[in-house]
């Protein structure tokens, strides 16, 4: 899984690694022990940087989900 930012370049670096951490699911405490922070700056940032305009795309391969199998390319070529 890759986990994409659009409009990153808005973000302060503060706020893309805070982003990327909440996005991801942390709480802000979470947030504010891996960062060294208190709770309330990560929440700051985290207003801030939604304020700013961000879209988060999470990149799933096929074959993570069981979609594709190895024959698959075989079937469609076969039709």
């Amino acid at each position: 899984m890759r986990l994409e930012i659009r409009g990153m370049e808005k973000l302060s670096f503060r706020e893309r690694q805070v982003v990327a951490l909440k996005e991801i699911g942390y709480s802000n405490e979470r947030v504010a022990r891996r960062l060294k922070l208190s709770a309330s700056t990560v929440a700051t940032l985290f207003n801030r940087a939604r304020n700013k305009g961000y879209e988060v795309v999470m990149i799933i391969p096929g074959d993570q989900l069981g979609l594709f199998g190895p024959d698959e390319d075989e079937e469609e070529q076969g039709s």
